[in-house]
């Protein structure tokens, strides 16, 4: 028994200290955008808001996280049709199966250097002038792997007998789809969704090979890197890292218990 509770409290010490290795330094720039930061030093004696005021004064962060905004939703739309679709025909026709599964996961599995590469190589030899929409276009095939296998195993997890039984009460195919397909496949879409906004929101080497005159977010950071942040940019990671904490709580409240009631319903 001695034995027993010493190794639990082993093991609860390390999984604290590696949590503490990975998220502590996720508060320092949480903490520091309260206070001032004059040549890298903090003045704890007054909190402030300061950073939060500078940030809704600085058009140039704001306008790229307004475009990796736009990027992101729209890389969501686009990533979960395509994949809906994909997943479907995967599912009901295998023909084929083996190319398309190829063709889906194989911009995922490059280096983005080198998925980036072939997409700008591809856009110079049809004119196809860099914008927000070559942003999109990127990171749709980017995530779409993603988005694609985590709608497909929620499809193959479906039982027959639900879309036997639809069409032995009289539906037809977009009857049977819209009322006992896609309510089974809600919560992986929006699982997938989730995920590949992720994925689109930090994408950085793709998009700097394919981005026009419009940058979005993390290219915008990568370039202040050279001169150093400034004290709103604290206050814009605390408001991120703010927005990632409640959307993985949404995810795990919503999503999680729909999922594990679609299995054993």
């Amino acid at each position: 028994m001695n034995t027993m509770r010493l190794s639990t409290i082993l093991l609860a010490a390390i999984t604290a200290l590696v949590a503490i290795l990975l998220y502590s330094p996720l508060f320092v720039p949480i903490v520091s955008s309260f206070f001032v930061i004059n040549h890298g030093q903090a003045d704890w004696s007054t909190p402030t808001l300061s950073a939060y005021i500078a940030l809704t004064e600085n058009t140039d962060v704001l306008a790229a996280l307004r475009a990796t905004l736009i990027v992101g939703l729209c890389t969501v739309v686009l990533s979960v049709v395509c994949g809906t679709l994909l997943a479907l025909y995967y599912h009901s026709h295998r023909a084929g199966g083996g190319a398309l599964q190829f063709i889906v996961f194989l911009p995922f599995l490059m280096p983005p250097v080198i998925s980036g590469l072939a997409l700008l190589i591809f856009f110079r030899e049809i004119n196809f002038d860099r914008s927000l929409v070559t942003i999109v276009i990127g990171h749709t095939i980017f995530v779409l792997a993603i988005v694609y296998r985590t709608i497909l195993t929620r499809l193959q997890s479906v039982s027959r007998t639900l879309v036997e039984a639809s069409y032995d009460l009289g539906a037809n195919g977009w009857q049977t789809f819209w009322r006992v397909i896609l309510p089974n496949l809600s919560s992986a879409m929006a699982g997938g969704a989730i995920l590949a906004f992720a994925l689109s929101f930090d994408e950085t080497m793709i998009t700097i090979l394919v981005t026009g005159t419009q940058s979005t977010l993390p290219v915008r950071l990568w370039a202040m890197m050279r001169l150093g942040f400034s004290p709103d940019i604290n206050a814009l990671v605390a408001l991120v890292l703010l927005f990632t904490v409640l959307l993985c709580g949404l995810t795990a409240r919503f999503l999680i218990p729909k999922q594990v009631a679609g299995f054993h319903g």
